[in-house]
């Protein structure tokens, strides 16, 4: 069966806080649900079907599908939830765009959100891994980021400073975005001055953790041009989940996930040059090395020549290729909505509705995601139609 063609009609997002005690969580939901079907002018009757997710084991819920009607809208609609991690808010974003391209539904809901606020992020990832191998050497998410950030400079040279321009960028970029959490520039200093969690990674090198919601309607060929006169068409996805446990990566090697999920991306896409043939990127990076390392793993440069295209100001706003012009994951860290928020904002670039975020001319938008034992989703979208 042919493949319906798919875009991103609509999307909404919450103001983004460390803490959103004004709300509870079926009230977060409602908010970015409530500016998504604004955004599109439409109303919950309009939508077919939805989709939810979150980092329920942080919160210690379960069931956010049922419990949360009232702010999803889905009451007596076809809702189904799915929670993979980090990369939940892909997950979401990709489990609604299948939805419409199998021709099952013609306008689906996705929504990711999260209270981090009433969370324990590291107690919650220590106790997800087995416990025999890995939780004992693997206290949340900082540890096993700064062994990956450890490898990756031992091997290319690269140094604190050159991680500590991602998150200057990043920053930077943020002050652009009204819905970011953090808008406020840094310094290189700043970020070297800042207290050490886990060598080499120091306080300003990480992601918040965020209070947030973001929901995006995705549309069939039939809908979508009558919803939104310049849609974000979705010419490819990858999912890459190679992992099973910590001592099976290979910590030098820069994200393998993301090189299986970007070529396998690319060649669906026809892609030969993603620096050059790419417009904009909205990257789940999580700290300030990932921004070297994982750039390489895209394709972007060769094996250790992420410094320099960062100090070259190519992936500064004005650059060739400016990426995360919404302040990325070290603005705005919401984990069930993080991934989600990737590309609902790689489609706000595409449809020209960014503010003064907005990156001019922009044609093609790669997302990706992010989670877990080091995996990776990546998500393309076009204002052009997929052949």
């Amino acid at each position: 069966m042919a493949k319906e063609k798919t875009a991103i009609v609509a999307t909404g997002q919450t103001h983004h806080r460390s803490s959103r005690l004004d709300v509870n969580g079926i009230e977060l939901i409602h908010e970015a649900v409530t500016r998504c079907l604004e955004d599109g002018e439409l109303t919950i009757d309009d939508i077919d079907a939805v989709v939810i997710g979150n980092m329920d084991h942080f919160e210690g819920i379960n069931y956010v599908d049922t419990w949360s009607i009232d702010g999803s809208g889905a009451f007596m609609k076809p809702i189904i939830k799915v929670t993979t991690g980090g990369t939940t808010g892909s997950t979401v974003g990709h489990c609604g765009y299948h939805l419409v391209a199998s021709g099952m539904f013609d306008k689906v809901l996705a929504i990711g959100w999260e209270k981090n606020s009433e969370s324990d992020t590291t107690a919650a990832i220590t106790t997800a891994f087995d416990p025999i191998w890995d939780r004992l050497v693997f206290a949340g998410a900082i540890s096993g980021l700064a062994v990956e950030a450890m490898a990756y400079m031992v091997k290319y040279g690269a140094t604190e400073k050159d991680a500590a321009r991602v998150a200057v960028r990043d920053r930077k970029h943020a002050t652009n975005n009204p819905y970011a959490q953090l808008r406020k520039e840094v310094s290189i200093e700043d970020v070297m001055n800042s207290p050490m969690l886990s060598d080499p990674i120091k306080l300003l090198d990480v992601c918040p953790r965020t209070d947030g919601a973001c929901a995006v309607v995705f549309a069939s060929e039939q809908y979508a041009e009558k919803i939104c006169d310049r849609p974000a068409w979705i010419h490819g996805i990858s999912a890459k989940h190679p992992y099973n446990y910590l001592g099976d990566y290979d910590w030098e090697d820069r994200l393998p996930s993301m090189q299986m999920a970007s070529k396998e991306l690319y060649a669906k896409a026809g892609i030969k040059e993603p620096l050059k043939e790419i417009d904009v990127m909205e990257l789940y990076l999580p700290y300030s090395c990932a921004g070297l390392s994982w750039i390489e793993a895209l394709g972007l440069c060769g094996p250790g020549q992420a410094p320099k295209l960062l100090w070259d100001g190519v992936t500064d706003m004005g650059g060739e290729l400016p990426i995360n012009p919404s302040g990325g994951v070290i603005a705005t860290n919401c984990i069930g909505a993080t991934a989600l928020l990737r590309i609902s904002e790689a489609a706000v670039q595409v449809m020209g509705r960014g503010g003064k975020r907005q990156v001019p001319d922009v044609n093609t938008a790669l997302a990706s995601g992010f989670g877990g034992c080091f995996w990776s989703d990546v998500t393309l979208l076009k204002s052009t139609k997929p052949k």
